[in-house]
């Protein structure tokens, strides 16, 4: 694999059904902005979470359109900047399990869940590969590539829990969907971003989603 190779060898971004979808748009963006591929999977049930929380339908024969409107609206519903390139973005039907991410040669850097559902959580703990997002994740696992499941439900059951262990002893790396306000987040858009880049470190990307923990007491209420 040559040098060319290897940077468009994508990651696979999963958004499942469970509330956050502001978590998944602000993944993809930095993702995007760090020059990254993305091979995108949208399970039906999320369609429906998406249009509920932003008012957007995502459809199959529109999604570059759908998109480009979903990354540039931030948590709140208001404008976002945003001047990604949405085609390092590759779309994946979540009903085609014969999709290149369902394969273990299909070349991936990983993928990340987010946000990821107990319901997803179950299908991939489980194995059940119901549909491209569990086949996906259970490919991941197999061959030995970064996981990253961003949980987003509470409270959490012991079913849910035991799952998530399961997901563990498997070498993914669980990341509830907690914000922190150590890195002095004023707007809802902050905590957000605060999650996204808690993955995308789990991912071993790097970004500037939020100010990191130096040892100062008393920096989260400083403004810059």
């Amino acid at each position: 694999m040559n040098a060319g190779e290897r940077q468009r060898t994508p990651w696979i971004v999963g958004v499942s059904g469970a509330s956050g979808t502001p978590y998944a748009a602000a993944v993809l963006r930095a993702l995007l902005a760090a020059g990254e591929h993305v091979d995108l999977v949208v399970s039906r049930a999320s369609r429906l979470t998406l249009l509920d929380e932003t008012g957007i339908a995502f459809r199959d024969a529109h999604w570059q359109d759908d998109l480009g409107e979903w990354l540039s609206r931030g948590a709140d519903g208001k404008p976002l900047a945003f001047a990604g390139d949405l085609d390092a973005v590759r779309y994946w039907n979540a009903g085609d399990l014969a999709a290149g991410p369902s394969s273990g040669s299909y070349p991936a850097k990983g993928m990340l869940i987010v946000p990821a559902s107990t319901a997803a959580v179950a299908g991939v703990a489980l194995g059940l590969s119901k549909d491209l997002l569990q086949r996906a994740a259970s490919v991941t696992l197999k061959e030995r590539r970064t996981l990253v499941v961003s949980v987003r439900e509470t409270p959490l059951n012991g079913q849910t829990l035991r799952h998530l262990v399961t997901l563990d002893d498997a070498g993914a790396t669980v990341v509830p969907a907690s914000p922190a306000f150590y890195a002095g987040a004023t707007h809802i858009q902050d905590l957000v971003d605060f999650v996204a880049g808690r993955v995308l470190d789990a991912a071993g990307v790097a970004h500037g989603l939020y100010r990191r923990w130096a040892g100062d007491l008393g920096g989260a209420s400083r403004t810059e």
